[in-house]
């Protein structure tokens, strides 16, 4: 009762406010939360405080898109708290954002395999061409659907039911930021972009994340719910033979970013859910190494096919998440890549009949991973045993060469997802 009590005086003391002019609030309450001590990488060194030092003239409750990009250009780098009351639908038809001359049609026509093979990229072609105006069309997608999160900044969504559709926060280059409570549905993109060369006969390739962490440290994601929600993948047409792919990852983490703790979040309903690391390539090896150490736990991964994530180069540490896979589409949990050294470790999985064990762990690359004390279907399972008996093309070698310190409760893998599943995501804060 006293949960409910404090949940409906920061609904009222927030109610009618529909701009992002600056708001007085209250001094404490969930939006001047903090990450607790030692709770995940983002722990690690000052801390991550997002705005909680905001004065009274940046503190914002907003209910509309542009409110909310107003807020976070106030101020410059002053702390701010942005409250977010309500769902902010960003999603427009497509054709608003298109460019004269742009046709899909001719688009289709032009880049058909049949008529332009597939050994040649699309990078090159001009602006005037099918290709140059899909470009455009996207660069006015992405100056509407993107916001930009400034550093020292605390994004909380008030009450049940607050959130974004079809938005891109794009936290890049800065440091101290925390996102909490907000459901984030489906930033679909309009204009994808076809690659004949990605896989042997091509693929469509997308942008916008639901969050996309870049280059950017302390960062803590906490009791968010991440969805295609009206958009999954099912509801996609087909062209050339692919799907017409509009979704990217639901939360990137990439180009050097460090110290993120992702605690307590659903995500669901997804393919490619969260890339740590974008590339083996040098170039980004020399801004990626030693950097990406990331926290993920108490998160439930309900319906995701893969990446849950698929790791380069990071020390990431993985506990007490309940994955729980929709049928027989299911692809991998854990992607093991260049150089990663992943702890995954009291966690829980719930797969149907006809996916197989072996299945949860992926090597792309040889990178020893650390995987103790796992459940799969209520029982005990050593994850790199299974696999390697499993998929005998891909051996895995156990003991990721580190030792997880930054963690606060550690739950039993029997009771994850007991705890997780009524827990998690976002609604759950006040």
């Amino acid at each position: 009762m006293a949960w409910l009590v404090g949940c409906t005086a920061l609904v009222l003391a927030v109610t009618g406010t529909a701009t992002a002019s600056a708001q007085p609030g209250p001094r404490t309450g969930l939006d001047r939360q903090v990450l607790p001590a030692n709770d995940g990488w983002a722990a690690d060194g000052t801390g991550t405080t997002g705005g909680s030092a905001a004065d009274s003239a940046h503190v914002y409750t907003v209910s509309t898109w542009d409110a909310f990009k107003a807020a976070l250009k106030d101020g410059g780098t002053a702390p701010r708290i942005i409250r977010v009351k309500g769902t902010i639908d960003t999603t427009r038809d497509c054709s608003s954002f298109a460019v004269p001359g742009y046709d899909f049609a001719t688009y289709l026509k032009t880049y058909d395999p049949a008529v332009w093979g597939r050994t040649k990229k699309l990078d090159g072609e001009p602006a005037d061409s099918p290709e140059g105006l899909r470009r455009a069309s996207a660069a006015d997608q992405a100056a509407y659907v993107e916001a930009n999160v400034p550093a020292n900044t605390t994004i909380v969504g008030i009450g049940k039911d607050a959130g974004f559709k079809g938005a891109n926060l794009v936290i890049k280059g800065v440091d101290n930021v925390i996102v909490r409570n907000l459901r984030l549905e489906s930033a679909l993109d309009c204009f994808p972009q076809w690659d004949p060369t990605d896989t042997a006969v091509g693929n469509w390739n997308s942008e916008y994340d639901d969050v996309t962490v870049y280059g950017s440290t302390h960062v803590w994601m906490d009791h968010n719910t991440f969805t295609d929600g009206d958009h999954p993948d099912s509801s996609l047409p087909s062209y050339y033979g692919r799907i017409y792919e509009q979704h990217d990852g639901e939360m990137d983490i990439v180009k050097g970013s460090d110290l993120v703790t992702a605690s307590w979040n659903v995500f669901e309903d997804h393919d490619k859910t969260t890339l740590i690391g974008n590339s083996d390539g040098a170039a980004t090896a020399a801004i990626d190494r030693g950097h990406l150490r990331v926290t993920l736990h108490h998160n439930l991964y309900r319906n995701v096919l893969e990446r849950a994530p698929r790791v380069r180069f990071g020390k990431v540490d993985s506990y007490d998440n309940h994955f729980v896979a929709g049928g027989s589409d299911y692809v991998y949990s854990y992607g093991i890549g260049m150089e990663s050294q992943i702890v995954a470790e009291h966690n829980a999985f719930t797969l149907p009949d006809g996916v197989k064990a072996g299945t949860i762990l992926k090597k792309w690359k040889e990178s020893p991973i650390t995987a103790d004390d796992n459940y799969v279907n209520g029982e005990p399972t050593d994850l790199i045993a299974v696999h390697n008996a499993q998929v005998p093309g891909e051996i895995l070698q156990p003991g990721a060469g580190w030792t997880p310190t930054l963690r606060t409760k550690v739950d039993p893998a029997q009771a994850v997802p007991g705890i997780v599943d009524h827990q998690a995501g976002a609604g759950h804060l006040c």
